[in-house]
């Protein structure tokens, strides 16, 4: 089969989902997950119970190893953008963590007979200068030959573990604080629809999250996530579940990309962020004024998001508080 050129592929004509909207619904992956677990290790700070972003394990006192794998399909159809997003979206999961990122490896599926072999270096190109902003070196990996387009790496990083940046450490009277706007989900999918390029959203999804950690942990933050395929509301139903309290949202006070909420008015809305807002609805109390419109941009499948912070970090707008748990898990008002 003779292979396109480069100027004429369009990466995400190949992707059935585009960016981390191409992941398993949160509900069905929790259902596979069930009743799976691995060797017990008092080590083990951070593993699979709460839905961290990431694994952590103790190796002595003042350290603690931090283990994550991410990898999507293309979310936009520049290859040297899409690496650096993915990379940008694989090192979240340790910054997430309250971590620094030190070494990274590739993971690249690559259709080889029908794309051309230039764009798979740009891919790695894009990823490869992420890390290398992010400080963290990137020593080999592995690839497949596959029918659909895949790219991400694994990373490993370090923490002190009592430092961590948890799930489950999240207490009523926190206010919740979130780094990077929203919208990225719909805009990528009218990107896919149209090929419209969006420059804002490109540059927030390669946007590290290293300095909003920094931050966090400088203010004291001990529970915090990132905002990515599960939307804010998976991701903060998912915090607030395993720190057993409530969690409020002002749907006036969360940032937007611009052209997000056109987007999605225009029809725009990755299949992710249904299943997003299908999976939290039976936990959510949605008080009057918000609408379907706001219910599906706050579930929006995001790729490479911002923190979400139990606690105020600087520059970053406040968009809710945690509060004791009521009879709902998460309240928007």
């Amino acid at each position: 089969m003779q292979t396109p050129s480069a100027a004429a592929v369009r990466l995400t004509s190949l992707a059935h989902g585009g960016g981390c909207a191409c992941k398993i619904a949160p509900g069905e992956l929790e259902a596979m997950v069930a009743g799976l677990v691995g060797v017990p290790s008092p080590s083990l700070l951070v593993g699979l119970d709460d839905g961290d972003d990431a694994a952590a394990v103790r190796l002595h006192g003042d350290q603690a190893v931090i283990s994550t794998v991410d990898f999507f399909t293309p979310v936009v159809d520049d290859p040297y953008d899409w690496g650096r997003i993915a990379a940008a979206n694989a090192l979240s999961d340790v910054y997430a963590m309250g971590g620094t990122p030190i070494l990274a490896v590739n993971l690249l599926c690559w259709p080889v007979d029908r794309l051309p072999r230039e764009l798979a270096t740009e891919v790695l190109r894009g990823g490869l200068d992420v890390a290398t902003l992010a400080g963290c070196p990137v020593a080999g990996g592995h690839s497949v030959d596959d029918p659909e387009p895949k790219y991400g790496m694994a990373v490993t990083g370090v923490a002190h573990p009592d430092r961590l940046l948890r799930n489950d450490a999240g207490r009523p009277g926190l206010p919740l604080s979130l780094t990077k706007p929203l919208g990225l989900g719909t805009l990528n999918n009218r990107h896919k629809q149209t090929g419209e390029v969006f420059p804002e959203a490109v540059a927030t999804m390669a946007q590290l999250n290293a300095d909003a950690s920094a931050a966090a942990l400088a203010a004291g933050a001990r529970c915090a996530t990132d905002v990515t395929g599960f939307g804010l509301l998976g991701h903060l139903y998912k915090l607030a579940r395993a720190s057993g309290v409530t969690a409020v949202v002002d749907h006036r006070a969360v940032p937007y990309l611009e052209g997000a909420r056109e987007a999605m008015a225009a029809g725009h809305v990755p299949g992710g962020s249904r299943r997003n807002l299908a999976w939290v609805a039976p936990h959510t109390r949605f008080e009057a004024g918000v609408d379907e419109l706001e219910q599906l941009l706050l579930a929006d499948a995001q790729t490479s998001g911002g923190l979400l912070v139990a606690g105020e970090v600087p520059g970053a707008p406040v968009i809710g508080e945690l509060v004791a748990r009521e009879e709902a898990t998460l309240v928007v008002r």
